[in-house]
């Protein structure tokens, strides 16, 4: 039977498990616990063991330490040209004094997202649609910056702003994919014709090079008929010469005076010969049957060079 005397030493020790359980605190890691004694804060608890005084003390906040992704939710923003988009984000934060996170804002994940919020349509307000889609490490930059700067009293670090969706109207939508597709055929027609002029430029080019190898070609040509012709005529020249200079030489010889008067005379009515039978007509001169008169004529002629 159990008496009331059990009762209350059993209550008793109860009692005082409870109360040894709560002087003991252990405190995760990469975490922080802020105590409070009679309502004031007392110190602030990091990773490991702790004892506490038992209703005196209290644990009145508890943080992590490590850095903490927000989705910050999609929000309305009125760019510079008047158009409506929806524009969400991710925020990445860390704390970094427990003491001013407890005591220098109410809710700091909540306060951190209404700063990047709206500063979020500070930015989108200042610039043009397109803008918003090619200056997002610019947004990202800014944000970060503003919210880094107003959380440094609450213990906070923003150590980075991601912009996940910039959504415009359905109707920007269409008219940007009208705007990318005429873009798209102007580069083609462009591409196109810088084709086109790159093979007129290349063809005329490629006549131009024919026309000079066959102008080369033909001056090549000609100086070759020239060189030729004049070695031909040199080497006619020079035979004659060689021929005059023989003859020459054979009238200095004896009788070779006698044999040019007759060489002379077969010649000449040879000549005749010839003219008496290729035409009809034929004028002879009046002293054609004196053959002595001609001899005499060609033998003058051959003593003048000789002298």
């Amino acid at each position: 039977m159990i008496t009331p005397g059990t009762i209350i030493f059993i209550a008793f020790l109860i009692v005082a498990l409870f109360v040894f359980i709560s002087t003991i605190k252990i405190v995760p890691q990469r975490s922080a616990y802020i105590v409070e004694r009679f309502g004031k804060y007392r110190t602030t608890l990091l990773a490991g063991f702790h004892v506490i005084i038992p209703f005196v003390d209290k644990v009145a906040y508890k943080h992590t330490l490590k850095e903490q992704v927000i989705d910050v939710s999609s929000q309305t923003c009125i760019t510079k040209d008047n158009i409506s988009v929806e524009v969400d984000g991710v925020l990445y934060l860390k704390v970094m004094d427990a003491k001013k996170a407890s005591y220098g804002v109410d809710n700091y994940p909540f306060a951190s997202i209404q700063l990047a919020q709206t500063t979020m349509r500070s930015i989108i307000g200042k610039l043009e649609l397109d803008k918003t889609f090619e200056e997002r490490d610019k947004i990202n930059s800014i944000i970060v910056e503003a919210v880094d700067k107003a959380s440094d009293p609450w213990g906070v670090k923003v150590s980075r702003y991601e912009v996940k969706n910039i959504t415009p109207p359905q109707s920007i939508k269409d008219a940007m994919e009208k705007q990318m597709r005429a873009e798209r055929e102007k580069r083609a027609i462009i591409a196109t014709s810088e084709g086109e002029r790159q093979a007129v430029v290349n063809r005329a080019e490629g006549d131009k090079q024919d026309l000079i190898a066959t102008s080369e070609g033909e001056k090549q040509k000609r100086i070759n008929e020239a060189e030729g012709e004049a070695a031909e005529i040199l080497s006619v020249a020079n035979a004659t010469a060689e021929g005059i200079r023989q003859i020459a030489n054979a009238i200095q010889e004896k009788g070779g005076y006698e044999a040019v008067n007759l060489r002379v005379a077969e010649r000449y009515i040879e000549q005749f010969g010839k003219l008496a039978k290729e035409g009809n007509t034929l004028i002879l001169p009046s002293d054609l049957t004196d053959v002595s008169s001609l001899v005499a004529t060609a033998t003058s002629v051959i003593k003048q060079q000789k002298k």
